[in-house]
C-alpha cells in the first residue's frame, strides 16, 4: 500500500518539485497540496495522509502552528518540516511541536525520501546540519529562551500575531478567525503586554525573527 503524502507550501514551483521527487517512488503518492497552514489542517482531516511535508513560512497560518494542530488532532499523521531556517531556538521550538523530521530546502533531493520512510517507521530524521545544531545545544545544555513565541504566547495569540504582522486590519483578522473585533483587540493588548512590545512594526520584527511570518509573501 502506498504512503499517502500531503504537501503544504505556498510556492507552486516547490510543490511541483516535491511532487516530482515523491512520485518517482513506487510506494508513495501525493494525495493533496495546501498553500498555507490552515488549509493543511483541513486537508489533513479530510485526506488522513500518512505524512505531511510542511513548509514553515506560509501566510495566514505558519507551519509550526499547523503542525501543532495536526499532531494534536490527527496523531497518526506524521509531519516533516521543510525549511530554510537553521536558527537554534527556532529548530528546538519546531522539534517540540512533534515533527518526525526537519530537512533543509537546500538538501531536499538528498533527504526527502529518507525522511518520509523514517517518519512512517516512527523514527525522526534530521538533515545533517540540523543534527549538528541540536547535538551542540544538547551538549552545551543551553536553556531555551523564555521569550520564544511558543513559551510566551498561546496558540490563539500566535495566530493573531501572524495576521497582524501580515498587515491584516482588526476587522479583517476578526472575520478571518471568525471571532469578534473586541476579542482581536483584547488579544493584541495581551500580546503586547506579554512581549513588552507596543507597536506593530516591532511586533512584525518579532514575528519574523520567531518564524511566525516571513518577508517572502
Amino acid at each position: 500500500m502506498s504512503i499517502k503524502i500531503l504537501l503544504a507550501d505556498d510556492h507552486e514551483i516547490v510543490r511541483y518539485g516535491l511532487r516530482c521527487l515523491i512520485e518517482e517512488q513506487p510506494d508513495m503518492e501525493v494525495v493533496g497540496d495546501a498553500v498555507n497552514g490552515r488549509t493543511a489542517i483541513n486537508l489533513a482531516h479530510q485526506l488522513k495522509p500518512d505524512v505531511v511535508i510542511m513548509d514553515i513560512s506560509m501566510p495566514d497560518m505558519n507551519g509550526i502552528e499547523a503542525t501543532r494542530r495536526i499532531r494534536k488532532e490527527i496523531p497518526d499523521t506524521k509531519v516533516i518540516v521543510l525549511s530554510m531556517h537553521h536558527k537554534k531556538q527556532f529548530i528546538i521550538d519546531t522539534l517540540k511541536s512533534g515533527v518526525s523530521g526537519y530537512i533543509l530546502k537546500t538538501k531536499v533531493h538528498d533527504d526527502l525520501v529518507r525522511a518520509i520512510k523514517a517518519a512512517v517507521a516512527n523514527e525522526v530524521y534530521l538533515s545533517s546540519k540540523i543534527t549538528g545544531i541540536v547535538a551542540h545545544d544538547f551538549a552545551s545544555n543551553l536553556p531555551t529562551s523564555d521569550k520564544s513565541a511558543s513559551a510566551v504566547l498561546t496558540p490563539r495569540e500566535r495566530e493573531v500575531l501572524q495576521l497582524i504582522s501580515e498587515g491584516k486590519s482588526t476587522k479583517e483578522s476578526a472575520l478571518h478567525l471568525k471571532i469578534s473585533i473586541k476579542t482581536i483587540e483584547s488579544t493584541r493588548r495581551q500580546i503586547m503586554q506579554k512581549l513588552d512590545i507596543h507597536n506593530v512594526a516591532d511586533l512584525t520584527k518579532y514575528a519574523i525573527n520567531e518564524g511566525i511570518t516571513s518577508l517572502d509573501f
